[in-house]
């Protein structure tokens, strides 16, 4: 059976570099002077971290000296830290109308059409920003990332392969070049995969979990137990993307496919039921899999059927409520 849990990009982990830009004429009006002057204060603002009174004062300066390009593209990366990823993109665009070839504002503009969801035209963005830059392994990175989240798997390969010694330095980019061949099937994902865990000095549970179910894919399985305990390892409590249960029922399915019976795969499918997982899903394809030790259907039946009940109670519960 093939593996039922498949990872997807959650959260873009783009290399995010704002560079603070300053564009101030060496002789200046008293206008333009005003403007300075509003514009160091909002950066100090900006610095200490108190956004609301950085932005007050770099619209102050925007507004004395429109010309300011600066404080355009602060005001920008004030918009993208406080979450308004539409009012980013629109700030750092409106720089790129003055000077198309900024490549700091095509960058920020990339990132926050990335959170927004414009992946199309953050790539649109990327590939200018490697038209001015071709050698930014960074921004290939990012590229490629891009590509990536939206199957575009043949182009991010081939993005990524530009870069050989950051392919061979930078633990991201090999995580990324594992993904992208397990993807498309190719059995070279596992080495990358392996040789992601060589570079990498501080584990990613997700990198690590994806890389059980390439190994489980090739069917080798006591590899991928392996990395599904060191998933577990370094995942020490829920996050918001990834839980332990999620990670203990791999391990679960796994284990009662291929060695149907052990009771350690039922031990760690109560393990993950008691930990709260409950994706009926998943479970049901544990039952509807042949191979499944006769003696374990009936647990796992009264299991899936608790959390159904438990899953049409709540369920009721939320109407009751809506009701109310």
């Amino acid at each position: 059976m093939k593996a039922f849990f498949r990872l997807k990009i959650i959260l873009f982990p783009v290399l995010l570099h704002f560079t603070v830009i300053v564009f101030l004429p060496s002789c200046v009006s008293a206008g333009a002077a005003q403007a300075e002057e509003y514009f160091t204060i909002g950066m100090a603002f900006f610095e200490l971290g108190r956004f609301n009174d950085a932005e007050i004062w770099l619209n102050r300066a925007q507004a004395a000296d429109r010309t300011m390009v600066a404080s355009e593209y602060n005001l920008g990366r004030i918009a993208y830290e406080t979450g308004r990823y539409s009012d980013a993109v629109r700030l750092f665009e409106r720089v790129l109308s003055q000077d198309p070839n900024n490549v700091m504002a095509l960058r920020a503009a990339a990132y926050s059409r990335i959170r927004n969801g414009d992946l199309e035209i953050a790539l649109e963005l990327y590939d200018r920003v490697l038209t001015l830059i071709p050698e930014s392994a960074d921004d290939g990175f990012n590229y490629a990332l891009v590509l990536y989240a939206i199957e575009r798997y043949e182009e991010s390969e081939e993005v990524l392969n530009r870069y050989e010694i950051a392919l061979e330095e930078n633990p991201p980019s090999r995580l990324l070049l594992a993904r992208i061949q397990k993807a498309q099937g190719k059995p070279e994902a596992i080495d990358n995969f392996a040789k992601w865990v060589i570079i990498n000095d501080r584990p990613n549970p997700h990198g690590l979990l994806d890389y059980a179910i390439a190994l489980e894919d090739a069917g080798l399985f006591a590899r991928a137990i392996e990395q599904l305990d060191a998933s577990l390892e370094a995942l020490p409590q829920d996050t918001v993307n990834l839980r332990r249960s999620t990670i203990r029922f791999e391990k679960a399915r796994i284990l009662l496919s291929v060695d149907p019976d052990n009771n350690l795969g039922l031990e760690e499918f109560n393990a993950a039921i008691s930990s709260g997982f409950s994706d009926v899903e998943a479970i049901q394809a544990i039952l509807d899999d042949t191979r499944l030790f006769h003696a374990f259907r009936e647990d796992i039946q009264r299991a899936l059927d608790t959390i159904r009940e438990r899953l049409r109670a709540e369920e009721e519960d939320d109407e009751d409520n809506e009701e109310d």
